[in-house]
């Protein structure tokens, strides 16, 4: 009895830490990264010489993306401990996350060496060479972690992500499938998986993995941007304009989505443009504009719409800036032509035209605009030549019956 009471109270301070550590691990699970990096630096001032304390904080401290002091922490860890395999592969993923690669690498080849049946390691290593670019050594090291662990869902997830990337859609979303599968709110999971389903052209099932993904995570940028593509390969545009943008409201800094969206509202500019709403066209395009400031097309649809109102100085600004952002455009350069005759600048005008052509060679309505002007202008050899070409080159009979017929009244007044 004698003995019972003197290793009692030894007993109870024989790791005054664990209480520190536990109550820091309960935080790290909820989430709470503060909270956690306070307990553990309790259980550093009881024991300075802890390494998993250092580890476990570095682990909140990364969790926070707190770069530099994780760092700092799990070197510690290490340098107190140099076996400490959790240590190797959180420092790991910190050197991931900062994009170092090869230091990654090592950390998980010690972490390997120290353990080599540790799944885990290999599931990072092998995103870490996807990460690189190196897919052969991904998807050995990815099989490797399944292998040894058939239920490591982070394994199946990665892989399946390469397999994506490898446009090897029908394995991706078999890999995904087994991750919705042990995970079913993965929101994750139903994001890449409806995107393998797009690349395939399996829409609805990628827009009902999306919508589940949304109603995981109603904040999910991404899945919107990836729904808001599929209504616009759709032609759904206000649906993809809905999608869109709740993309942007969530994350400005996307900037693909905000071309993307661009196009679809030049796109949906279009329905407006054929039936003549030219106000409501021009808004389209202003915001198309807005969200991409060098989007030629947009420049050029707007400039085009301004010219069938008549507004000559818009007309030939934008018209000017489309040229200005794509060189080659050359229906802009036959647009603008047009703006230049109705402002009476001529000489710009067949400026214009010949430069359509010197692009588009074969391009009959250049020509026969070219010979309006030399015809108006009574230059009938050049109109004669021009109206010829257009017809030789076309396959509107509108366009070829009006080059006949300037031909024909070129001919009655010589």
């Amino acid at each position: 009895m004698t003995l019972i009471g003197i290793m009692l109270p030894v007993l109870a301070c024989a790791n005054p830490t664990q209480k520190y550590i536990d109550q820091g691990d309960i935080y790290l699970s909820q989430g709470q990264w503060t909270e956690a990096i306070n307990e553990y630096g309790k259980a550093i001032e009881v024991n300075p010489n802890l390494a998993l304390a250092y580890s476990k904080r570095g682990q909140a401290y990364a969790a926070k993306e707190d770069w530099l002091p994780a760092l700092s922490d799990l070197n510690k860890a290490l340098e107190l401990d140099p076996k400490l395999i959790e240590a190797y592969n959180q420092r790991a993923s910190v050197y991931h996350a900062q994009q170092q690669w090869d230091m990654a690498i090592a950390d998980l080849n010690k972490a390997i060496e120290l353990d080599p049946e540790l799944a885990v390691a290999y599931s990072n290593r092998g995103w870490t060479y996807a990460s690189k670019g190196q897919l052969e050594e991904a998807l050995a090291d990815l099989n490797k972690a399944i292998e040894l662990d058939p239920e490591l869902t982070e394994a199946y997830y990665n892989r399946g992500l390469v397999y994506n990337s490898q446009g090897n859609w029908d394995m991706g979303i078999a890999d995904l499938s087994k991750v919705i599968e042990f995970e079913p709110n993965n929101s994750l999971a139903y994001n890449d998986r409806g995107s393998a389903y797009t690349n395939i052209g399996q829409f609805d099932a990628a827009i009902a993995d999306l919508n589940k993904a949304l109603e995981l995570k109603p904040d999910y940028a991404l899945a919107y941007y990836n729904r808001g593509k599929i209504y616009k390969e759709q032609g759904q545009w206000d649906a993809a304009i809905a999608d869109l943008g709740k993309a942007i409201e969530l994350d400005p800094t996307l900037t693909i989505v905000q071309q993307e969206l661009a196009e679809v509202y030049i796109n949906h500019s279009y329905i407006y443009r054929t039936k003549g709403q030219w106000d409501a066209a021009i808004a389209d395009l202003g915001k198309a504009i807005e969200l991409d400031p060098v989007l030629d097309l947009a420049y050029y649809y707007r400039g085009s719409v301004y010219n069938y109102q008549g507004v000559w100085d818009l007309a030939l600004d934008d018209l000017s800036k489309a040229i200005e952002l794509d060189s080659k455009n050359t229906a802009a350069y036959n647009n603008r032509a047009y703006t230049y005759i109705n402002i009476g600048q001529l000489d710009e005008a067949i400026a214009d035209y010949s430069k359509a052509i010197e692009l588009e060679p074969d391009y009959a309505l250049a020509y026969y605009n070219r010979g309006i002007i030399y015809f108006n202008t009574s230059q009938a050899d050049l109109a004669i030549d021009d109206f010829n070409k257009a017809i030789v080159l076309s396959d509107n009979p509108d366009l070829v019956a009006a080059a006949r017929e300037r031909i024909a009244e070129i001919q009655r007044r010589k």
